[in-house]
């Protein structure tokens, strides 16, 4: 045991006195890295103006902008693609993919996928592309066919052009690497790093939890991995009965080549005259540009020296946005029903008051030789017991609103889904009572009863059918928007390892 101290003691001192060897035995062995950018895409800009992507086609129900590519919109039963138009035919390359998939539901479906094939699989029924593919296939599972709550899940497939896809079991009988990571609805893209470099592919991932790019964990490793010399990339995605929106913020790719290698040559330089071409072109467009820069800045004298990004919201600002106004919306009804409530209660406080005259009146006559009359005392009592279940739907109410601001405020946390849907239940009930009460009142307050009771004034529409259903809509949404909230943050606080 002394030996094996000394041993590192030692090893860690060279360490310390020779830094510069070790760094430079780790810098001969990594390899050089050079960007191509015909097989690569990245926004702002992504798109020409009409529509295509440079170098890249896309199929199905692929939509380019001019940030990003929406592989398959949060539809149901969508496919698209997005393949590069030439080969590649690069021993050693590194991919870095810049990716979000989002959902409103605890589920989604089916997935992605980032192919490297002899062949652009531009549509069929793996992840969108097609089939028996001759090649490889880094798959981002997000639905659970086999049931064995495995997924999200990233899985690496090869196939030589025979096998069909294992759809049953996500594929797992035929996965030659494979790790569990939740890459669904994260603050941050994730980022895929997917490397082939001496027949060894490797998949590292970034969960999208910080803005660090380079924060990458290690997914998966398959040695011994032969693919097509020449092939095609592409990205595909699917949706099925459950839906997410699959969206393609970049696709980098670097040719890597080993040290002590001669480096590959540059391109060759285009013609002058193409050169010419595009020069001119370009100083065409600088000049619409600046042209159309200034019109608008006649035309809004106000946002002069303000930036261009300031006058637009982002997607997320967006998102954010709906989903205060949609609260604020909610509890604007809340409390609207709230003020309903209180009229009632008043109402009713009134009617109490109005037969405790009365009985009071009847006790008088009954200590003067009368028979009291025992149905007025019950109806007073029904009065106080209506009272009493209207208190409790206005406090359920105020519970409401308080649980609405809640989620305003992002601390809703602390309760739980069973306790909610409890909540929603004794509200109902408290409403069933409330309408059982009040048709009890109108029987007894009958004219065709023998029983004589002291006129009163017209009884208000306690709750209409038209309200009890608003109010029955506002408590589904409630408990929906509280279910996808409680979601978002149990998803945001999941990590697999």
């Amino acid at each position: 045991m002394y030996n094996c101290l000394a041993a590192y003691a030692y090893l860690l001192l060279i360490s310390l006195i020779f830094p510069h060897a070790f760094a430079d035995n780790a810098a001969e062995d990594s390899p050089h890295r050079r960007f191509e950018y015909k097989f690569s895409f990245k926004g702002p800009h992504l798109t020409q103006s009409d529509g295509k992507i440079p170098f890249w086609i896309h199929s199905g129900n692929a939509i380019p902008s001019s940030d990003q590519i929406r592989i398959t919109p949060s539809l149901r039963s969508q496919k698209g693609s997005v393949w590069t138009k030439n080969p590649v035919s690069f021993e050693h390359w590194e991919a870095e993919v810049a990716f979000r998939v989002s959902g409103r539901g605890r589920m989604g479906a089916d997935g992605l996928a980032i192919w490297f094939t002899a062949s652009q699989g531009l549509e069929g029924p793996v992840y969108g592309a097609a089939d028996q593919w001759n090649g490889v296939g880094i798959f981002f599972d997000s639905f659970d066919n086999d049931g064995k709550k495995n997924n999200p899940a990233v899985l690496v497939v090869g196939n030589n052009g025979k096998l069909i896809y294992d759809h049953q079991n996500d594929g797992t009988t035929q996965s030659l690497g494979t790790c569990l990571r939740d890459f669904r609805n994260k603050p941050y893209p994730v980022r895929a790093k997917i490397t082939y470099y001496k027949k060894t592919l490797s998949v590292f991932i970034n969960n999208g939890f910080t803005p660090d790019k380079d924060d990458y964990e290690f997914c998966t490793r398959v040695e011994n991995m032969i693919i097509p010399e020449i092939g095609y990339f592409g990205i595909s995605a699917a949706t099925g009965g459950l839906a997410d929106d699959h969206d393609v913020l970049s696709f980098l790719l670097f040719r890597l080549t080993e040290p002590g290698q001669n480096l590959p040559p540059p391109e060759k330089e285009i013609p002058k005259e193409e050169k010419d071409k595009y020069q001119e072109e370009f100083e065409n467009f600088q000049q619409e540009l600046d042209k159309r820069k200034e019109e608008f800045q006649k035309e809004h004298p106000d946002v002069q020296g303000q930036p261009i990004e300031d006058l637009f919201e982002s997607v997320n600002d967006q998102e954010i946005r709906q989903v205060f106004e949609g609260q604020n919306r909610i509890h604007l009804e809340i409390k609207q029903l709230n003020k309903q409530l209180a009229m009632i209660l008043d109402e009713q406080r009134r009617y109490v008051s109005v037969i405790t005259e009365e009985i009071s009146k009847r006790s008088s006559q009954a200590q003067s030789g009368q028979a009291p009359n025992h149905d007025m005392d019950t109806i007073i009592n029904t009065q106080q017991e209506v009272l009493r279940n209207l208190n409790e739907v206005r406090n359920s109410l105020s519970d409401f609103k308080q649980l609405a601001v809640g989620q305003q405020q992002g601390n809703a946390a602390g309760l739980g889904s069973y306790e909610t849907v409890q909540h929603f239940n004794d509200i109902k009930e408290h409403l069933h009572v409330v309408k059982r009460n009040i048709e009890h009142i109108i029987q007894k307050n009958n004219p065709a009863e023998k029983v004589k009771c002291p006129e009163l004034p017209p009884s208000p529409t306690c709750l209409s059918s038209t309200h009890f259903v608003i109010f029955i809509v506002i408590q589904s949404l409630l408990f929906f928007s509280y279910i996808m909230y409680k979601s978002q943050q149990e998803a945001a606080a999941k990590k697999f390892f």
